[in-house]
């Protein structure tokens, strides 16, 4: 404990608890989130999101808290609250405004608050200091401090890891970097990067889930011409991934809390001040069309099928936004749901790892129990979760009227050398 620190973590959601049990191995922090159910399993060992082995949960010291005055007992609060897009795909910072103005509530002369929360650059000092300086009386920059440190946890890895990765980090001055930097040391063994400013630490967030958006876009479009050719794209990029410097990018649904939300976040900001992007917009506008592509693709292979669209069933496997996790934040199948129901087709989906009480709540969808699906017409492999994975053709054949028709694998993960006789097999 050589920063001499306590600290706090306002948020234990994917991105907080993982954080909140890494310090909490080396000294008490206190966890606080806004849900008395989070807070209640938490307490209980109970632990959804499936980011931190329960282990490691017990092992760490953490007083979960729904009230605000506990976090007056730290001095350094991390602020992990979710950042998402409304409907209209603008950035929404109500939830990390509303955590300014509790940590502004408790905060005290000589405390630091650092954001991991994804925001546009400038966002930090011109949305949130004035939130804090409000809800404290205190002045930024002189009573208090602030940093920014952009969270990079990817759900579901186990390899890439909060201590494991390199954090970057940021301050409003050179001693305030330098105690943003000593705390996460104490931690991430993988080291930190000290960032010029905050506001260059916000924007290299928001341009590594850009990036990734628009590789993926590229290879979306690919799909879509190849798909035209009658060429298969996996079959094009395993040939192209032979050469040293080609990328390894797929195509698929992209969504999440991170690639399809940051870079709207850098084009808002961009459009704010004048500039209206042009190239990532495009790649956004691909990447959101595609769950509408699939919808349409396993409309055709309906008719080829010679069923009558309009009271066909389908299957969808996986519901989540990626596999094994059970993280529905942003899920674009959900667009291949609605756009088949659009057409009258009856819809079945199953997930094993999804909660179906959020799935409801969120969008409407009840998860339905493998025993309880209807023989399809068609199906439609939208998520490559490992229990899928393990039974195969087995399993996929299984929910077909009659063990036939066709089955649309988004991810390209089922065996295309052994189809079943009577199944046609689209891959995206």
């Amino acid at each position: 404990m050589s920063h001499g620190r306590t600290i706090s973590v306002v948020g234990l959601g994917y991105v907080g608890l993982p954080v909140a049990v890494a310090f909490g191995r080396q000294h008490r922090v206190i966890g606080f989130d806004i849900n008395p159910q989070r807070i209640e399993e938490l307490k209980q060992g109970i632990e959804r999101t499936g980011e931190v082995d329960p282990a490691e949960l017990a092992r760490s010291d953490i007083h979960f808290t729904c009230d605000p005055d506990d976090l007056e007992a730290a001095d350094f609060h991390i602020v992990a609250v979710p950042t998402p897009v409304d409907e209209a795909k603008r950035p929404d910072l109500t939830p990390v405004l509303k955590a300014s103005k509790t940590v502004g509530s408790i905060l005290k002369a000589g405390d630091i608050v650092v954001y991991e929360s994804t925001v546009y650059p400038g966002a930090t000092e011109e949305d949130c200091v004035p939130v804090l300086e409000r809800a404290s009386g205190l002045k930024a920059g002189r009573d208090f401090h602030v940093g920014y440190s952009p969270e990079r946890i990817n759900p579901g890895d186990k390899e890439h890891t909060f201590t494991t990765i390199t954090k970057v980090v940021s301050g409003d001055d050179a001693a305030t970097l330098e105690t943003v930097a000593k705390v996460y040391e104490s931690v991430v063994t993988a080291g930190v990067h000290r960032a010029a400013t905050i506001r260059v630490a916000e924007a290299a967030k928001v341009i590594e889930n850009t990036q990734r958006d628009l590789n993926i876009a590229l290879m979306n479009e690919l799909a879509l011409i190849f798909n035209r050719m009658g060429i298969d794209t996996r079959d094009v990029l395993a040939a192209a991934g032979t050469k040293w410097n080609f990328l390894p990018f797929d195509p698929g649904l992209v969504g999440g809390h991170c690639i399809g939300v940051d870079p709207y976040y850098l084009t808002h900001k961009a459009a704010m001040l004048g500039y209206h992007p042009q190239v990532i917009l495009a790649g956004r506008r691909i990447n959101d069309g595609m769950g509408e592509y699939v919808a349409s693709a396993a409309v055709k292979q309906l008719i080829h099928a010679g069923h009558n669209v309009k009271g066909s069933t389908v299957t969808v496997l996986g519901f989540t936004f990626k596999e094994n996790v059970p993280d529905l934040r942003n899920t674009r199948v959900i667009d291949i749901v609605r756009e088949l129901r659009d057409y009258g087709i009856t819809v079945q989906v199953h997930d094993p790892e999804a909660d179906p009480a959020e799935a409801r709540e969120e969008y409407g969808i009840t998860l339905q129990e493998q025993s309880s699906l209807a023989p399809a017409d068609a199906v439609i492999f939208a998520v490559p979760h490992r229990q899928y994975l393990e039974r195969g053709w087995d399993l996929v054949s299984s929910l077909l009227d009659g063990g036939e028709g066709p089955v649309l694998d988004i991810k390209g993960r089922l065996d295309r050398a052994s189809v079943p006789a009577g199944i046609r097999l689209w891959r995206l």
